[in-house]
């Protein structure tokens, strides 16, 4: 009886002191690591990211598209699969409350008039006054918490006549978890 009434207050002690755990967007990079928050309210675009991160899908490719004081785009390059594909596309989660600020994070689309995101590709606004003309006609997702300086750097090196780095910034994207305590260490707190 004592046995089992000490595996009892064990389990409670546990389940009291548990914390929330948080999974999240690393992307490791040569010029260090970011951090990203993923969205509740874009369900459908959070369940992708996480699943092509999880699969290992942009662990061969680049940050293919670099504008200082605009974004620093990754993923699928533009290519039929990102854009045409009915695998990679995805409707539009558009919600007022998530704006294309510094640091914004965004999936990367074509012309469409649905205005269907390519899951394939994503963009991080690295414009400090935000990019607000794409509020509402691309879908934000996620917002970065750490590494915005990793950020500053990539859009930063030289690139060609398309806004392709010279020298490619390749991609290591994961999904890690983190504690309440842990976020709160980084600075950051859960929205």
């Amino acid at each position: 009886m004592r046995l089992l009434f000490s595996f009892f207050l064990l389990g409670a002690i546990m389940c009291c002191t548990a914390q929330k755990t948080y999974q999240m967007g690393e992307i490791k990079t040569p010029k260090g690591d970011i951090l990203v928050w993923l969205y509740d309210e874009t369900p459908n675009h959070k369940k992708s990211f996480i699943q092509l991160a999880t699969e290992g899908y942009w662990d061969s490719l680049t940050f293919n598209r670099v504008i200082p004081d605009f974004v620093a785009q990754g993923g699928c390059p533009d290519t039929p699969e990102g854009f045409n594909d009915p695998e990679y596309l995805l409707a539009p989660e558009f919600n007022d409350a998530l704006q294309h600020v510094y640091g914004a994070v965004g999936a990367g689309r074509d012309g469409n008039p649905k205005k269907l995101s390519a899951r394939c590709q994503f963009y991080i606004v690295q414009n400090k006054e935000g990019e607000h003309r794409l509020d509402g006609d691309y879908t934000v997702f996620g917002k970065v918490i750490k590494g915005m300086d990793v950020v500053d750097a990539i859009v930063s090196v030289q690139r060609d006549s398309i806004d392709q780095p010279l020298t490619p910034i390749s991609l290591d994207v994961n999904i890690v978890t983190k504690t309440a305590d842990e976020l709160r260490n980084l600075g950051v707190l859960p929205e």
